[in-house]
């Protein structure tokens, strides 16, 4: 599947649907319905998916092809979140959605939940719904705590389970991303006997003078699975090594593309890697601005 599989010729839009960091991931207590209190900052990444789109006027929602392997179309939140807001609508349109996948599944990149939110925000421009950002981003939060900031598109300070979002400006980055392919459920790692959940709270600087910069599950995936122990110890020999989200996937950070490049060469031969830059601000905002 590819861009050229779906031509403005024949009615198709594509939108980009970027990946996410978890710059640091700590759990600060838990509420009486068992949800687990968070504090994180989301980086957003010029790189990710893409989603292609392509109105119908008979009302039905399809999905073209799989975006991932062994889910369901009706489990797909890209899916989801176009009936969703069809139906919070109660517009009589339809869509095609296709998706270019390249943000692994299961990593902690936030693959499921950028599609969403730019299903979201693509289908409130093209179906001329004009919902605000905000009733957008309550919708998202329907389908998942990491969909709210896809929507907003902007690196954030996030805590609760998610939705309370404040943005932050970071630093120019770039960073080595790597996958070490292993899928661990996030619901078992939540109910872990090793998790930390009582970490004490920390406020945004904190976290910019790098006193507070840990991932609470590292420790518990380090434990559980040998080959995100290996891939970090791996990639230790490069930088310091990091989990994003729940895991498994991991990253290094460099000031610059062309450090992160140089730092790619000293690593063992065959691992696939992937070099993505610290976007100021989600890629899907310039989509939106460029259709007005």
């Amino acid at each position: 599947m590819s861009e050229n599989d779906f031509p403005q010729s024949a009615g198709w839009s594509a939108w980009p649907a970027p990946a996410k960091l978890n710059l640091m991931l700590e759990i600060t207590g838990r509420r009486a319905d068992g949800y687990h209190l968070l504090q994180t900052v989301f980086r957003l990444l010029d790189w990710g998916d893409t989603v292609h789109l392509r109105l119908r006027q008979d009302g039905a929602i399809h999905r073209l092809g799989t975006s991932v392997a062994g889910v369901a179309e009706a489990d797909d939140l890209a899916v989801r979140a176009a009936r969703l807001l069809q139906a919070a609508s109660g517009i009589r349109q339809g869509v095609d959605i296709a998706i270019e996948k390249r943000i692994p599944a299961g990593g902690g990149f936030g693959g499921g939940s950028s599609d969403a939110a730019t299903v979201l925000r693509a289908l409130n421009r093209l179906w001329r719904l004009d919902l605000s950002v905000d009733a957008l981003a309550q919708l998202g939060l329907r389908l998942g705590a990491d969909v709210p900031v896809f929507v907003h598109g902007r690196n954030a300070w996030a805590e609760g389970v998610g939705e309370r979002i404040t943005p932050v400006e970071l630093p120019d980055a770039a960073y080595l991303l790597a996958f070490p392919g292993v899928h661990v459920p996030t619901a078992e790692l939540f109910q872990s006997k090793d998790l930390t959940r009582n970490a004490k709270p920390a406020t945004i600087r904190h976290f910019l003078s790098g006193e507070r910069v840990g991932n609470v599950f590292e420790p518990v995936l380090r434990k559980r699975e040998a080959a995100v122990a290996a891939m970090l110890d791996t990639l230790s020999g490069i930088g310091k090594a990091r989990l994003t989200g729940s895991g498994s996937g991991c990253f290094v950070e460099f000031a610059t593309r062309d450090e992160a490049e140089a730092a790619r060469t000293r690593l063992p031969a065959g691992l696939e890697v992937q070099i993505a830059a610290g976007a100021k601000h989600s890629p899907l905002l310039d989509a939106l601005e460029r259709t007005i």
